[in-house]
């Protein structure tokens, strides 16, 4: 529970003893209280001072007027309002969770990865927007995330590749978007206090109901229990051809290979041409599929996607479709939410994170070799390692928490990580494992 800047003052003494106290200026500390709100960058002298936490320093925003200029907010469920500049689509978003991505590139890929669904992403890169978009880097056909947070207001696209600028693109894919908001605050309330529920509005009148929408934001359930993955997955099966990414050819041309069923909870564009560059004819199937739905394209192997939500809704329909497939003895590979619904299947468990992991430059060891790979990862869900059974592997490690990062059963001949060995965006360390999943299949 915050307090009030008035009661803040208070306590550390009056505003010339909070001034010597924090190391500010008394001006400052008057303009804390005109503000109604505490800088980030005087977060950490204030908490020493007075030994509050984060969750206590004063919020702020609920009962003032939008500043000069202001045409969009973000509210938060705690009651904190973020002013800014509205871009893209006018609308209100619906309530949800508002994580950060540290990505410096790909955008445009961060926001049509349909396992940001149901949330709204704070940029922690300044310059969001400078490439422009287009066509070739649509992860799916739409953007799944519900809004985007930047710091600096997009400029004219500098690329030659950009057939749109960021704010045309938003429009067209109606999505929201708030800039001139300070990144850095949001995200080390994330880092510090967990990802809370939020709402993005940038309404076409200019009105704003702060206490309501702030309400609406609290009033949501979150992304526990959630089933998102029926949501974004595609409707019916379908046959995909065509490989990575390259600098001359575009998209390179590929052939037939070993027959692999993609379960696709949520796939990303770039894992269906990875998995065909490396030599395999991929047919697509939707979430729910059945063991029978994906046997009966006799598989030499089964891929398991990423994908939004809370895997132990999603495993209801997935983990025995899952178990299935491992008692016909096909090898199976999984990423991400696929990875997760593997060790379900396995016989383990998964559990919140409090802040998730998202952005291209996340530290995964491999405990085989002691190699350490630069990984791009989107998930705010993990596997718990102490519930797998006996004969699940441990193979890979995060050096950020040190939780799960990947498992392998040799005796199932199945294995899976929880980052994204596809990239787009990000570095491309994991690409080896698409080889990895084609040797198995022998």
């Amino acid at each position: 529970m915050s307090i009030s800047i008035a009661k803040l003052i208070e306590k550390l003494g009056g505003v010339d003893a909070a001034a010597s106290l924090t190391g500010v200026t008394a001006d400052a500390i008057r303009k804390w209280r005109n503000a109604g709100a505490i800088p980030p960058r005087h977060w950490p002298a204030v908490m020493a001072a007075t030994g509050l936490s984060m969750a206590e320093l004063p919020r702020g925003g609920l009962e003032g007027e939008p500043p000069p200029g202001a045409t969009a907010a973000l509210v938060l469920g705690d009651g904190s309002v973020f002013w800014g500049r509205g871009f893209g689509a006018f609308g209100v978003s619906a309530p949800s969770e508002l994580c950060f991505n540290t990505g410096m590139t790909g955008y445009q890929e961060t926001l049509t990865d349909p396992s940001y669904a149901g949330q709204i992403i704070n940029f922690t890169f300044p310059h969001i927007g400078n490439v422009g978009t287009n066509g070739e880097d649509m992860e799916a056909v739409q953007v799944f995330a519900r809004g985007l947070v930047v710091k600096e207001d997009p400029t004219a696209p500098s690329n030659y590749r950009a057939t749109s600028n960021l704010d045309v693109w938003l429009k067209k894919m109606n999505v929201p978007g708030i800039a001139g908001v300070d990144t850095r605050a949001i995200t080390l309330r994330i880092r510090d206090l967990g990802a809370p529920n939020a709402i993005l509005a940038y309404p076409a009148d200019g009105q704003f109901d702060v206490p309501a929408l702030a309400a609406a934001a609290a009033a949501w359930g979150g992304l526990d229990g959630l089933d998102l993955a029926k949501q974004v997955s595609c409707t019916q099966s379908y046959s995909w051809t065509g490989g990575v990414w390259g600098w001359a050819e575009g998209f390179a041309k590929t052939g037939g290979g070993k027959r692999v069923v993609a379960v696709d909870y949520g796939a990303k564009r770039n894992i269906l041409r990875s998995l065909a560059s490396a030599g395999c004819q991929v047919t697509v199937v939707p979430a729910d599929a059945t063991a029978e739905d994906i046997l009966r394209h006799k598989p030499d192997g089964v891929f398991l996607s990423n994908g939004p939500g809370d895997p132990a809704a999603t495993a209801t329909y997935a983990v025995p479709a899952i178990q299935s497939v491992m008692a016909a003895g096909v090898p199976i590979f999984g990423i991400c939410l696929g990875h997760q619904l593997l060790a379900t299947a396995l016989g383990g468990k998964t559990y919140k994170l409090e802040r998730g992991h998202r952005g291209a430059n996340q530290p995964v060891q491999d405990l085989a070799t002691g190699k350490v790979e630069i990984t791009s990862q989107n998930h705010g869900f993990a596997v718990d390692e102490k519930s797998l059974p006996a004969g699940v592997e441990v193979t890979h490690v995060s050096l950020f928490d040190g939780s799960n990062e990947g498992i392998a059963c040799k005796e199932k001949r199945v294995f899976s990580v929880q980052y994204h060995p596809e990239a787009s965006p990000g570095p491309s360390d994991s690409a080896y494992l698409f080889r990895r999943f084609v040797e198995l299949m022998g």
